[in-house]
């Protein structure tokens, strides 16, 4: 045998598995809604601070049909989800809660898709259909059929549609596994959108629905059901938090009737009463306590957010009255906003209603640092807001992104406006010195100093 041969053999063999293993920086992946700790935080130094529709755009990217998933990044690859309706489709519309229920299901045809986009061009590098046929569920005018955000390990791809089932890819877009979950009706038939979330070999979903709520886990290589916890709890919209503490990993999900947590066996450790009629944020830890809220509009009694600490047992509710007891650190109950999630930045958290106001207060304690400060007029929000280099990211309906300085006052630093078809209802991806934005037509890569 030729030596030479041989030994050329190795060395391509030791820099296919050294190029196999080099890692991929936190910096450089934004793996899941919100991110990979859920908080909508990111800490690039050169970030981009103001924007237009021109100004700082890397790359614009039409992206077919409709979806409210947020992007997801893995290195040099940007994933999203959405659904093509090959008949009339009508266009979503600002503002609006009442008197957007859509009962009937669409008898169109749809599409549903994933699609991979080049980080650094926009193009799009594969594009892959799931599924065909009609909508197996209504959905909400605002919402879409497509709201869930998929999540990226550095192998897979797991892309979840509420109605339908989860489909797994690998990242040059091989089909690996899928599984078909049984459609359920939602609350005024508003469809679903809570986004599943990755812990160790397991993918954990949550699916409160009219019919028979759960919580879900799947081996993550395979999709086969490990197990599935039996849920006492109506239509919610909330993406589930895997806590990990000193004593133990849990898995926190928000609902109507109770915030339950569970082992990784499905075992509920504790819940908690006191939630507002219906639940979309997403839970979060800062700094050793966790952090959730639920803020329906209608309700006049209850909006809360709960600092919850470490090791809970049983109940945990709150006597009438109380603002904190032995595992709730602190708690205001008239504070939460609706759709977005709460934000924690340098100990402060801020809160962004949907009706245009920021509030914000000290994250250890609850104490009010200003409350209620109102933004100028425009649409409502959805999306919730994103942090970094000391300053807050407040984006609208209209695509109008409110500039905001995350310190002690309320203070407006810029206004930042996309074209008029570019509405907003997803919360970004942040990766390197680049944001991912993501509206209704298209996805923006917003990058300092590109575009002039």
């Amino acid at each position: 045998m030729n030596i030479q041969f041989v030994q050329n053999c190795f060395k391509g063999l030791c820099l296919g598995l050294l190029l196999a293993v080099t890692p991929v920086y936190a910096g450089d992946t934004w793996p899941q809604f919100r991110g990979e700790d859920s908080r909508g935080v990111a800490e690039g130094k050169n970030l981009p601070t103001q924007w237009s529709a021109t100004e700082n755009v890397a790359w614009k990217t039409d992206i077919p049909g409709r979806g409210w998933s947020s992007p997801v990044v893995w290195g040099d690859k940007v994933f999203v989800t959405s659904v093509v309706n090959l008949g009339e489709s009508e266009d979503p519309k600002k503002g609006l809660y009442f008197g957007g229920e859509r009962p009937n299901v669409s008898p169109d045809t749809h599409q549903w898709k994933v699609f991979c986009l080049d980080l650094t061009s926009g193009k799009i590098v594969w594009e892959k259909q799931v599924y065909e046929g009609a909508p197996l569920g209504s959905t909400h005018i605002k919402n879409s059929l497509a709201s869930e955000t998929p999540i990226v390990d550095g192998e897979r791809l797991y892309c979840y549609f509420g109605n339908l089932g989860v489909f797994c890819f690998d990242l040059d877009g091989k089909p690996l596994w899928s599984k078909k979950l049984e459609p359920v009706k939602m609350r005024y038939g508003w469809g679903t959108a809570a986004s599943p979330v990755l812990h160790g070999d397991r993918l954990y979903i949550v699916n409160d629905n009219e019919k028979s709520s759960y919580l879900l886990a799947l081996d993550k290589t395979t999709g086969d059901e490990i197990w599935r916890a039996t849920r006492n709890e109506k239509s919610n919209w909330s993406t589930p938090y895997v806590w990990e503490t000193k004593e133990r990993t849990e898995i926190v999900t928000l609902g109507t009737g109770k915030v339950r947590s569970y082992d990784l066996d499905g075992k509920l450790l504790w819940s908690l009463k006191g939630m507002s009629t219906i639940t979309i944020a997403t839970p979060y830890e800062y700094d050793g306590l966790l952090y959730f809220s639920s803020g329906y509009v209608g309700d006049r009694k209850a909006r809360p957010i709960y600092a919850v600490r470490p090791g809970a047992k049983g109940d945990i509710s709150l006597a009438e009255g109380e603002t904190s007891n032995e595992s709730i650190a602190w708690c205001q109950p008239m504070a939460a906003p609706y759709n977005p999630s709460t934000i924690i930045y340098d100990d402060r958290m801020f809160v962004l209603h949907d009706r245009k106001t920021v509030s914000s207060y000290h994250a250890k304690t609850g104490e009010a640092i200003y409350e209620k400060e109102k933004l100028p007029k425009g649409a409502g929000f959805t999306a919730s807001p994103w942090a970094y280099n000391g300053k807050l990211f407040c984006f609208n309906e209209d695509g109008v992104t409110y500039v905001l300085k995350a310190g002690k006052k309320f203070e407006l630093l810029h206004t930042n406006t996309l074209t008029e078809d570019d509405m907003g209802m997803s919360t970004p991806a942040i990766v390197g010195d680049r944001l991912i934005l993501r509206t209704a037509t298209r996805i923006y890569c917003i990058q300092d100093g590109a575009g002039s």
